[in-house]
């Protein structure tokens, strides 16, 4: 069981770094709009967890092979330092999914008003409302408030505002069934709420995982060493 669960211990970090990696990713492209930096410290913890993972897997197999009281040991305290580290990447995910709604609805407006379709913020609203088919923070009617549509003055949105089965759409307002309806910062919400609740879940499981395999381990190191000499009976 431990030699298994040793070599489990290497696919386990090959899909932490999977999870963290993936998370990372997701935020990143989103950074303009995530005031709290902090909220990728999950993602990281997660990574870090895998790279030891990786090297205990190697120490368990050896220890479990050689059935070393101290090597064993050893491998029971890295499992519970993981374990104890699992617990608090959950819990920072707990905290972190709560706080990105209030962290996205107090940035977005601030990026959408320094959209002018030329700046390094115009394209990552375009980049935005393109990949999450929305436009404006709670829908369309956003843009009207802008410095871009009050300096443009043809009465239109961002042409990454049309609806991908519109072809011909222009953005203007005045044909709004050519335009995603809903506004951005709620599918963005629940995109990021759902990337770290894929996390949440991932963490979790490892961790029950890991819990077994301290009791594996406990049961081991402490069942009793046989003499060696055992007595031999003649029929």
């Amino acid at each position: 069981l431990l030699i298994t669960f040793s070599i489990a211990f290497q696919a386990a970090a090959a899909g932490l770094s999977y999870v963290g990696a993936y998370v990372i990713n997701t935020y990143k492209s989103y950074d303009n709009f995530l005031q709290d930096k902090y909220a990728l410290l999950p993602a990281v913890i997660i990574i870090c967890v895998a790279v030891v993972m990786f090297i205990i897997g190697l120490i368990g197999c050896c220890a479990t092979f050689r059935e070393s009281r101290v090597g064993l040991g050893l491998f029971l305290a890295i499992i519970l330092v993981i374990f104890i580290a699992e617990v608090s990447a959950f819990v920072l995910g707990f905290v972190y999914r709560e706080k990105v709604k209030t962290d996205v609805q107090d940035t977005m407006r601030s990026v959408f008003e320094k959209y002018d379709s030329s700046n390094p913020e115009s394209t990552v609203v375009d980049y935005l409302q393109e990949q999450l088919h929305c436009c404006g923070v709670k829908n369309y009617s956003d843009w009207t408030t802008t410095q871009w549509f009050n300096s443009t003055g043809n009465n239109s949105v961002p042409l990454s505002c049309c609806r991908e089965d519109m072809k011909n759409c222009t953005g203007r307002l005045d044909q709004p069934e050519e335009l995603n309806r809903q506004g951005c910062a709620g599918e963005l919400e629940s995109g990021l709420q759902s990337v770290i609740s894929y996390a949440m879940l991932v963490i979790l499981g490892f961790a029950i995982v890991k819990f077994f395999g301290m009791l594996s381990v406990c049961v081991l190191t402490c069942k009793r060493e046989d003499s060696g000499y055992q007595p031999l009976y003649s029929g």
